[in-house]
């Protein structure tokens, strides 16, 4: 007696239907007559349904069950379908190509993004505007320069790479830059007299909330 191991079968498409059910498909291709073949499709549609008898009657699970069938055909079943016939490509559609961008950015911890920016200024015609942004960029640009380098850059740096990133396309006001960098002082300051008036007060606090101890009574003989 021959033995029939499943490792030695077909492969099945969907194995929760099991192999019966790949069985029926595969004996419905083999079926010459178009006519015949339709009604005993209908048949096989009706045992998938009873495997989820509580779904079977929605349109949804109904069209599932007919996308179903034909993937355990491997799409080669030649039926009349109520619904849409599927493809191997409509089912598992291969995505497009991420296009990544070529074009190397000019001073990486500044970002992509900030030159866009700039870039985009060279087309606008309200100069106040401009200025704006322009000072929000030097702070931004300020910021992301003390990340990277550990160092706060001079405005001579940030303007010459405001110029480099726009290709001298920008005007900037140097004494406006100048003033960013005076608040930029100003606040650091502020900060650290903030931070020493606080040590200050906590030592203060630290020396007269002493914990005190009280002397252990001594016991009379």
């Amino acid at each position: 007696m021959r033995k029939n191991y499943n490792n030695q079968r077909k492969k099945l498409q969907l194995p929760e239907y099991g192999r019966h059910i790949h069985e029926m498909v595969d004996h419905l291709m083999t079926i010459q007559d178009r006519d015949d073949r339709n009604r005993q499709v209908k048949s096989v549609i009706a045992v998938m349904g009873n495997l989820n008898p509580l779904l079977r009657d929605s349109s949804e699970f109904a069209h599932k069950i007919w996308d179903h069938l034909f993937i355990m055909s491997d799409f080669q079943l030649d039926i009349d379908s109520p619904y849409p016939i599927p493809t191997a490509k409509t089912l598992a559609p291969i995505p497009n190509k991420l296009q990544y961008p070529t074009k190397k950015v000019k001073i990486k911890h500044y970002g992509k993004n900030i030159e866009k920016v700039l870039l985009e200024l060279q087309n606008s015609e309200n100069v106040n505007s401009v200025e704006v942004v322009v000072g929000n960029i030097a702070k931004y640009m300020r910021t992301k320069s003390y990340e990277y380098n550990q160092e706060h850059p001079s405005n001579e740096v940030i303007i010459k790479d405001i110029k480099k990133l726009s290709n001298n396309m920008i005007y900037v006001d140097e004494e406006a830059i100048s003033n960013l960098k005076s608040e930029y002082k100003n606040t650091q300051n502020s900060y650290l007299k903030v931070n020493q008036n606080r040590g200050k007060v906590n030592k203060n606090q630290r020396s007269t909330n002493k914990p005190q101890y009280r002397q252990r009574p001594t016991m009379s003989k």
